[in-house]
């Protein structure tokens, strides 16, 4: 039984479609790939398995559960842009979301209870490379370890679903390749099923067990929102040869000249 589906699912915003039929099947600990031009749809996919969008129709289902209408501690996100506190120390930024799931009032832990929040805090930094850095502020990191930081913030409630929104896009290429190494040692870690959009795709073949590239079927010039995208390729990495490279390469290099004519 498939732990993630997506079933006949459709999206609309008022009169315009920005997916339409999406249908797709994950196995638990698989590490989703997400390709496709601008305004394909993917951040919106993302944005219904985190629970800030709902379906026009169709069903998201987790465990054959439908997933829950608002984000809970089952996701976990980490944005392009550093979604840090940057009042609050490293240590502090990741032992925030333990405090506030066990103190909703108060914000607060004491004795045990943070001690206990406390050593996952560290062995959290310890995973991802910042156990060193705990008491620094964000404002004294790089974007790398910001980046860091957030992907932290994001496992300390151990979710069972990773999405990360380009979360590399705005590193140099040198720290870029760090934060691949990173996001996979903690997927093989923590076996956490991760959907990553990325608009690199070669990015996309080495990070991924499985691509998905994001695109329309049918297009209307005198309508270009009448239809929406879904899911024109899923591929298993291990089947990937330079025709197929070749060709989504092509095909999303055509999409981006129909929209230019378009607008």
């Amino acid at each position: 039984m498939a732990f993630i589906e997506a079933k006949g699912l459709w999206k609309n915003f008022g009169n315009s479609v920005v997916l339409e039929n999406v249908n797709a099947s994950v196995e638990k600990g698989e590490f989703i790939t997400i390709v496709g031009t601008s305004g394909c749809g993917k951040t919106t996919f993302l944005r219904m398995l985190l629970g800030v969008e709902q379906a026009s129709r169709g069903e998201l289902l987790l465990d054959s559960e439908a997933l829950a209408d608002e984000p809970d501690e089952n996701r976990g996100i980490v944005f392009q842009k550093y979604s840090v506190f940057p009042h609050l120390t490293v240590l502090k930024n990741v032992l925030l979301a333990r405090e506030f799931e066990q103190s909703n009032f108060l914000g607060k832990l004491f004795g045990k209870q943070r001690q206990l929040a406390l050593e996952q805090a560290i062995d959290m930094l310890r995973m991802v490379g910042l156990d060193h850095a705990a008491e620094r502020y964000p404002h004294q990191l790089s974007g790398g370890m910001q980046q860091r930081l957030a992907i932290a913030q994001a496992l300390m409630k151990k979710p069972k679903i990773l999405l990360l929104d380009e979360p590399f896009g705005a590193l140099d290429p040198g720290i870029r390749s760090d934060m691949h190494e990173l996001v996979l040692d903690v997927w093989k870690k923590t076996q956490i099923n991760i959907f990553m959009i990325t608009h690199d795709l070669r990015e996309g073949f080495y990070l991924g067990t499985r691509l998905w590239v994001f695109d329309k079927v049918r297009n209307d010039p005198q309508q270009p929102d009448a239809y929406g995208s879904c899911i024109t390729y899923d591929i298993a990495v291990g089947q990937v040869d330079k025709t197929i490279y070749k060709k989504i390469d092509n095909d999303m290099t055509t999409t981006r000249k129909t929209q230019a004519l378009q607008e």
